[in-house]
């Protein structure tokens, strides 16, 4: 009598702990506005970062300009098995908020952009619209994320309470046998993207015991899980190792003054993507032709100079490397000097 007294004694504690869970499913299942986010959260602008968490790295002005791509296939196919999209959205607002890095478009993003300067070049955007070439800011870096999963399953535990108190008890193991306990592992390569060096790698991870809900506590036909819930941790998990991840990044480049780029802040480089003056772009050594024939060739960068030359049509120029106000030094078969960009072409 005693033993089966001790017996009621566990199921009555077993089924207070399942009304207890079933307490916790519907607090979890509540909405709550503006409760909800990852360790990566918040915004981010010119004016500075809002809501970022209190342990990410943070810098006094940009070290340099940086492109997230997007995870290898392999990343993508590990993550889809957890509904999670893509990370960089989080990377790059992450990075933003820090400002330690200016953040350059190179994403889908970039097809838009383009398909503007499309638009622009056969004449189909409003006059005076601003948008072409030599606008846009070079990356300095190029960020690689990828993610390792690792996760045990305690799952055994649920099955023996599901066995030892039947029906009933097997929604309680459903819930038991749902504790995991998870680990994302996550990498950051970063490469200089003019010689596609890597100069930076680093490793992050995070830990998170996860409660994810199965079937309903008592039966009774609601069935089914909210595997959303345990998907939503597994990206809190893989955000909150990202953090870390990133935060290793910026101390190697810190730490390092070769690695670190002359750029202006955000606010200066947004405002000069506006006040950029559309147009084509040379390098040194390019050849260019002047578009129509009489075209004078200044011994200094301006209509007041000394006339070097009268350039024809087809007469070919070397670009320099030097260009101020609006005119290119060249040299050509009939001397050096300086020409007005707007009237020449490659």
């Amino acid at each position: 009598m005693k033993s089966y007294s001790n017996v009621l004694r566990v199921v009555a504690a077993l089924l207070a702990g399942s009304l207890l869970a079933a307490g916790a499913q519907a607090q979890i299942l509540g909405t709550k506005k503006g409760k909800g986010g990852s360790e990566v959260q918040g915004a981010a602008g010119t004016q500075g970062a809002q809501g970022a968490a209190s342990d990410l790295q943070r810098c006094d002005k940009p070290m340099g300009a940086i492109a997230v791509v997007e995870p290898q296939d392999y990343v993508m196919a590990a993550l889809s098995r957890y509904n999670l999209q893509s990370p960089v959205s989080l990377i790059r607002m992450m990075i933003q908020q820090s400002n330690c890095f200016i953040v350059v478009e190179r994403g889908q993003g970039m097809q838009n952009m383009m398909q503007e300067r499309a638009l622009a070049g056969g004449g189909e955007l409003r006059g005076g619209s601003n948008i072409g070439g030599g606008q846009m800011v070079a990356a300095d870096f190029i960020l690689t994320p990828a993610v390792v999963f690792s996760e045990s399953n305690a799952g055994g535990v649920g099955g023996a309470l599901g066995g030892l108190l039947g029906g009933r008890g097997s929604a309680i193991g459903a819930v038991v046998g749902g504790l995991k306990f998870k680990e994302a592992q996550t990498s950051m390569l970063v490469a200089d993207a003019r010689s596609g060096v890597q100069v930076a790698a680093a490793e992050g991870s995070s830990k998170k015991a996860d409660l994810a809900l199965g079937a309903a506590i008592f039966g009774g036909g609601a069935g089914g899980g909210i595997g959303g819930y345990g998907n939503t941790n597994e990206g809190k998990i893989i955000a909150a190792s990202f953090a870390d991840n990133y935060n290793n990044i910026v101390s190697v480049i810190r730490n390092d003054p070769n690695l670190q780029r002359d750029v202006g802040s955000l606010a200066q480089e947004a405002a000069a993507g506006g006040k950029t003056k559309a147009g084509a772009v040379y390098n040194d050594g390019d050849v260019v032709m002047p578009k129509i024939a009489g075209i004078k060739l200044m011994g200094t960068p301006g209509e007041a100079g000394k006339v070097v030359a009268t350039l024809a049509k087809g007469d070919e120029l070397i670009y320099m490397g030097e260009e101020q106000d609006g005119w290119l030094k060249v040299e050509s078969g009939k001397g050096g000097g300086w020409v007005k960009k707007i009237l020449v072409a490659k």
